[in-house]
């Protein structure tokens, strides 16, 4: 009887609100370490979100077409809990992008609280490159509502969604 390998799957959660190039360089390199990674899109009841979380979606689905090497990634969205997600999709990991210190406070405390409520599900920490640390999606939001020009922190697909909205 042959043994079945059990494929290694990762929600990269969050509100993606929108996409930056800092999202998609933590993709890429969980991509290379998971069998299949889904990004997944948080639909926040409680947060008023820039754009609608179908928007979102289409955009990090524009954004990923054009990246090599993205075939194991998929594109969802969900509301709830992160953890009961991860759960319904079978994934055993969760991705999580660290820009600063600051970051890893929250972070921790998040995954500390993850692993109270779902022991089986790991949390992996990925750090940004130094070129996308300073890139939030409110920075990127700000600058392109006050006209600036936010192609070096966004995808092509972003940028043009955001021109359209001005």
């Amino acid at each position: 009887m042959e043994d079945k390998k059990e494929i290694k799957i990762a929600v990269y959660p969050g509100s993606f609100d929108p996409v930056t190039k800092g999202h998609l360089d933590i993709l890429e390199r969980a991509s290379s370490m998971f069998d299949k990674v889904i990004i997944a899109v948080l639909k926040n009841n409680s947060k008023k979100s820039y754009m609608p979380t179908t928007d979102r979606v289409e955009l990090i689905k524009q954004s990923i077409a054009d990246i090599k090497g993205l075939n194991n990634v998929e594109v969802d969205s969900f509301d709830g809990l992160t953890i009961d997600y991860a759960r319904k999709v079978g994934a055993k990991f969760l991705i999580r992008g660290l820009r600063a210190v600051s970051d890893f406070e929250y972070e921790m405390q998040l995954s500390q609280t993850n692993q109270a409520i779902a022991p089986e599900i790991g949390t992996v920490f990925l750090i940004t490159k130094p070129k996308y640390n300073f890139i939030s999606s409110g920075i990127v939001k700000e600058l392109s509502f006050l006209g600036q020009d936010v192609s070096k922190f966004v995808p092509k697909s972003v940028v043009e969604y955001l021109e359209k909205k001005k």
